[in-house]
């Protein structure tokens, strides 16, 4: 048995199919991930999350601190509330992880962590804060849901408070609000507007029914992913990892290379920046398959090819993440390949090379389809 959020019971009525992710016991699907998906980008879903940790660093040097362990510059953030996405890097540069900061106070933030890492964020986050006299607390009193789609704001407006819906619906993207025991956030992982909220443990399951008595779709990890992977929203351990540092994945935008901050992993991505590396893309496939993650990513096949043929090509790179994509209707990916690459390649399916269009992410935002 692995570890479960305070919804575990609730989920599993709910006709949750569970699996193991990173030893938690986790919902895949509630029925039809497919359907689960377009509810997420036609109407709202609602995710447990409660996996994912949440620690909140404290002390008068916090921010110094965190201007040092993030790629990404916490100077950015001046009004309480607003968040930040960033990774944290080794000095190699590496990711350790990828994280979102909300700026709380002068002398607190907080920290959103992916669940599969939280224990090593712990250890690296405590092991650099005490030379700063930075306190680390991780939140497991907490859980945390996300509701996500075109309709998710009014439905998560609809648990609150009559005085307080008025502010929360004003707030800003990559912001958060604290409306008594909930911090809400409009954040989230699925390239649709909502929130993401975080509350104690023992008003979860409350929250989690009235959400989908609303109508709100109870959605798992399946969708999760497909959902992401359309908004073109990187999967730490796929897209970005301790091997692989964010100017190839994809993450150069979260970088702050503004003089005057040394940031740790600062000197081995500048001598990345000066010598060039690889590049993560979109890819779209032009035929029929699947596209999954470790696939083979060749160059293009010359005129007189046979489609579907193994022609002799060298290997240029590999796809990260793939799945099929519900709102396109058809196979998409992120491939880690070198830079210039385009405007066509051909992926390795069970030996066989098909063809794949080299694209910009995200394929989808707001519920629009963004490649043709």
């Amino acid at each position: 048995m692995g570890l479960r959020t305070p919804l575990y019971d609730v989920l599993v009525s709910q006709g949750a199919k569970i699996i193991d992710f990173g030893g938690w016991d986790m919902p895949l699907a509630f029925g039809s991930q497919l359907e689960e998906h377009h509810a997420v980008r036609k109407n709202a879903g609602v995710f447990d999350v409660s996996h994912m940790g949440i620690l909140d660093l404290s002390g008068p040097r916090t921010r110094e601190f965190l201007r040092r362990l993030l790629a990404n510059d916490v100077a950015k953030l001046t009004v309480p509330g607003r968040a930040l996405y960033s990774c944290m890097l080794l000095p190699t540069g590496g990711v350790i992880d990828d994280l979102i900061v909300y700026f709380m106070a002068d002398d607190w933030f907080r920290l959103v962590v992916n669940a599969g890492t939280r224990h090593k964020d712990l250890a690296w986050i405590g092991g650099q804060a005490s030379a700063y006299g930075v306190a680390v607390r991780e939140r497991p009193e907490l859980a945390m849901l996300a509701v996500q789609g075109p309709n998710a704001v009014g439905q998560t407006l609809a648990l609150l408070a009559p005085a307080d819906r008025p502010g929360a619906a004003r707030l800003a993207r990559f912001s958060g609000v604290t409306l008594g025991s909930w911090f809400l956030a409009r954040t989230g992982y699925t390239g649709e507007d909502g929130f993401e909220i975080m509350l104690p443990a023992g008003e979860a399951v409350d929250a989690w029914r009235a959400l989908t008595a609303q109508g709100v779709a109870p959605c798992g990890l399946g969708a999760r992913d497909t959902l992401r992977l359309e908004a073109g929203m990187n999967l730490y351990g796929n897209d970005m990892d301790e091997q692989h540092h964010p100017l190839e994945s994809g993450l150069a935008w979260t970088v702050a290379f503004e003089p005057g901050r040394d940031f740790i992993g600062r000197d081995a991505l500048e001598r990345v920046r000066a010598d060039g590396c690889r590049a993560l893309v979109g890819l779209v496939l032009e035929e029929r398959g699947v596209l999954r993650s470790h696939q083979e990513v060749s160059g293009p096949a010359p005129p007189d090819a046979v489609p579907g043929s193994r022609h002799p090509a060298p290997v240029i790179g590999q796809i990260t993440s793939g799945s099929f994509s519900p709102t396109l209707n058809r196979a998409i990916a992120l491939a880690r390949v070198p830079q210039g690459t385009g405007p066509q390649v051909r992926i390795d399916i069970r030996g066989r090379l098909h063809a794949a269009r080299v694209v910009k992410p995200p394929f989808v935002r707001d519920g629009k389809a963004l490649i043709h």
